[in-house]
């Protein structure tokens, strides 16, 4: 009965992965873009703490375990966005599969970021 129960646990948190819905857009520093309506200037550095994605003009802002999860992907980049001491920030495109929670936030199952 233990086994049943064991596997009936595991399909049903496999099943909710099977709901999971991705995105691919551009992310950007949360709090900058609150304050600022050009984006170009909102692109996510190494140091932003808070993002949103944005995908074709729609904003979709992460929960705080997608946050975290985000920051130590850009942080694993090997470019220029991975410079604190760069000037300009450089886009970041990111592909996050995960679920939209009931505040409108999306929780990131995964995060690419390219």
């Amino acid at each position: 009965m233990r086994k049943l129960m064991t596997i009936g646990a595991l399909l049903a948190s496999l099943s909710g992965l099977g709901l999971a819905e991705t995105w691919t857009g551009t992310l950007l520093d949360a709090n900058c873009s609150q304050r600022h309506h050009t984006m170009k200037s909102c692109d996510a550095r190494r140091s932003t703490t808070a993002f949103v994605l944005d995908v074709n003009g729609t904003k979709y802002r992460l929960d705080a375990k997608s946050d975290e999860a985000a920051r130590s992907a850009i942080k694993g980049r090997s470019d220029k966005a991975t410079n604190p001491f760069a000037t300009k920030a450089v886009p970041v495109t990111a592909k996050v599969t995960g679920r939209i929670r009931s505040k409108g936030k999306i929780r990131a199952d995964i995060i690419e970021v390219q």
